[in-house]
């Protein structure tokens, strides 16, 4: 997952991951790429368009 600078931490894409892959930290966002289903639902709940999928 790309995670853009203007993420803001909010926590929105961790709130509604259907695995609890994402975690917020203070200034970052771990994700747990390797059990990732590619779902998107993340990206689709960020407000603010930080998140990216890899290619």
């Amino acid at each position: 997952m790309i995670v853009k600078d203007w993420c803001s931490f909010c926590g929105e894409c961790a709130g509604v991951c259907p695995r609890n892959l994402i975690q917020v930290r203070e200034y970052s966002l771990v994700f747990n790429d390797d059990d990732c289903k590619d779902c998107n639902t993340c990206i689709k709940a960020c407000p603010i368009d930080a998140l990216e999928k890899e290619d």
